[in-house]
């Protein structure tokens, strides 16, 4: 008897867990899921400055990338704010060597251009002056 309840006791916390959508140790509960928001949102463009500051440093190109059209923009609020970024990335005229690309222009020879369309998962810590990279991935356009 004394076995029995103690299995249906571990059954009912199993179930209560699961249905609470507790996640493997380690990983965040998502608070609020992905919800589009504007751009122009401070930490969105703070994302996406992290986003390609850390595309440029892995990229083997010698020239600066910078986005040239956000397609979309969400956040989701976690144990940090997770932004998922949609973005077509070019290449610009300026070498890496030379800093920043915000204010370079994009390539104009033909045989120069390149473009990416991009996914980043930038999560940040507003709070803590954080920002990770959760997720990159680019594709030729």
């Amino acid at each position: 008897m004394a076995r029995l309840c103690l299995s249906l006791l571990l059954l009912v916390a199993v179930v209560a867990l699961v249905s609470r959508g507790v996640h493997t140790w380690g990983s965040p509960k998502v608070v609020r899921e992905f919800q589009d928001i504007p751009e122009s949102y401070v930490y969105v463009q703070q994302a996406l400055w992290f986003a390609m500051k850390k595309y440029n440093q892995a990229s083997r190109d010698k020239y600066s990338y910078k986005v040239v059209k956000v397609l979309k923009s969400q956040e989701q609020v976690t144990d940090s704010l997770d932004y998922f970024l949609e973005v077509k990335i070019a290449r610009t005229m300026c070498k890496k060597i030379a800093g920043e690309s915000e204010n370079c222009l994009l390539q104009q020879d033909p045989k120069m251009q390149k473009m990416f369309l991009c996914t980043f998962i930038v999560a940040s810590k507003p709070w803590k002056f954080e920002l990770n990279m959760l997720k990159k991935h680019c594709k030729d356009v």
